[in-house]
């Protein structure tokens, strides 16, 4: 059983003040002081998207949706950034359903984020259609009387499920990276296609042995944010994971290092603590935070979103049934 005591202790005891910001609102709902929540929201390019780095002019998929799983955690969704994030993931999808990144990243990307790479391509098209997926799920951010899956990116959603789905094969494999699996499985789930969500379930199944701990807490996090249920038995192997993999000063080993291992951590009780909703008030955003500050004043964000890493799994090859 995972000690969430313990893990507790380790993100207040090596987090910094945002990261003890996300753990608060996760434990207990705590508001958020205006100044964390600007400096988690800082570094936003003027269209809506997050660029890569902290110097980048470009907005980047990949980079948008970690900052807005940053954000889901401060129950900030619903704020301006959020929602101008959401709009730009939108209209950045495109015809077929998918997301590539931006071809002035082509240098810059790494290879889960590659544009025109189709493994990058699909687990974008996942990335991105989770999160869209999820501002659906959450009323504050779901669009004016839209009560559909999706909320006000209904469309956009089923869209991206469509284009994920076509390419799952008959064994539930998936031409992506593995975190790709997990991701698609959530926005098939909460689409209602539930043969195609099961068989790559099935196949991320076969995989709890060996996933890392960052991995486990990923999978975890994703399918409780996506209420696939509590006792769905996918997301108890995760936990059960988790609780294998659990040090004893109560924190998770990250993939990419040990400066990310809050970041693992954080995720890990996200997937473990209950989710809770924001009161309408918190939402409201101060006038500070309506308009993204000049980078030349900003503060600068969190260590662990200078150069986001969309996997703890790292780069891998394509996942198949048989691997």
């Amino acid at each position: 059983m995972v000690d969430l005591d313990a893990a507790i202790g380790f993100v207040v005891a090596h987090g910094d003040a945002v990261e003890r910001a996300r753990l608060s609102r996760l434990r207990t709902g705590a508001a958020v002081p205006p100044e964390l929540m600007e400096r988690a929201e800082a570094g936003q390019a003027p269209d809506g998207g997050w660029p890569a780095t902290l110097d980048g002019a470009v907005g980047s998929v990949d980079a948008t949706c970690f900052r807005l799983a940053e954000l889901d955690d401060l129950a900030a969704l619903g704020r301006p950034a959020a929602r101008r994030a959401l709009d730009w993931l939108a209209a950045r999808q495109l015809p077929d359903g998918g997301w590539d990144e931006d071809p002035a990243l082509a240098d810059l990307a790494p290879e889960w984020a590659r544009p025109g790479d189709p493994e990058a391509r699909f687990y974008l098209t996942a990335n991105a259609g989770f999160w869209l997926t999820v501002a659906g799920l959450d009323a504050r951010a779901a669009g004016p009387l839209d009560h559909r899956v999706g909320g006000a990116y209904a469309g956009v959603v089923h869209a991206a499920a469509q284009a994920v789905a076509e390419r799952i094969g008959a064994d539930g494999s998936w031409p992506s990276f593995l975190p790709a699996g997990w991701l698609a499985a959530a926005v098939l789930h909460r689409q209602g296609m539930y043969d195609e969500s099961a068989r790559i379930q099935a196949v991320l199944a076969e995989r709890i042995p060996r996933l890392s701990a960052a991995d486990a807490a990923w999978l975890a996090a994703t399918l409780h944010r996506a209420e696939v249920g509590e006792e769905q038995w996918l997301l108890v192997a995760a936990r059960r994971r988790l609780a294998e993999t659990q040090r004893s000063d109560g924190g998770w080993d990250s993939d990419d290092g040990h400066q990310f291992d809050v970041h693992t951590t954080l995720r890990a009780l996200r997937a473990c603590l209950p989710t809770r909703v924001a009161p309408p008030a918190a939402v409201v955003p101060p006038p500070a935070a309506v308009a993204p500050p000049p980078a030349a004043v900003a503060p600068p964000p969190p260590p662990a979103v200078v150069v986001p890493p969309p996997t703890t799994d790292g780069p891998g090859a394509p996942v198949s049934a048989a691997g």
